[in-house]
């Protein structure tokens, strides 16, 4: 697969699970210097990461959350809990990954992202 078919496959996955307005206006705002994280993330996390047949959409998800949890990552987490919602998970399936996250990963992590995630169900009405 070339680059090309990897960007237009990572945009397609990545607009149906992060959703069309997100991506849209972060492709718009990017400028000489950023464009070039945009395309890496496009083709690295989103075609070729997230395009393999090993795991669906909501096993990713699933990880995605404990692993950026995890990593102090507010900004991508809050998207991401977004995501793993698109993606199927319920929120009962969200507190137990962030419980996970807690026992293995530090209270402050557990708290940030119960914090962070009840944010996210406030928006969205959920």
């Amino acid at each position: 697969m070339d680059d090309k078919q990897r960007f237009d496959g990572g945009m397609k996955i990545r607009r149906e699970v992060l959703g069309a307005d997100y991506v849209d206006r972060g492709m718009a705002a990017a400028d000489e210097f950023t464009m070039a994280m945009q395309d890496l993330t496009t083709r690295y996390c989103w075609g070729d990461i997230w395009s393999r047949p090993g795991l669906d959409r909501k096993q990713r998800s699933m990880i995605n959350l404990a692993m950026i949890a995890t990593l102090n990552r507010p900004h991508e987490l809050k998207l991401h809990v977004k995501g793993a919602l698109t993606n199927g998970l319920t929120k009962d399936e969200i507190k137990e990954i962030f419980l996970q996250v807690a026992g293995y990963a530090g209270i402050p992590a557990g708290m940030d992202s119960f914090r962070i995630a009840k944010e996210v169900f406030t928006e969205m009405g959920k």
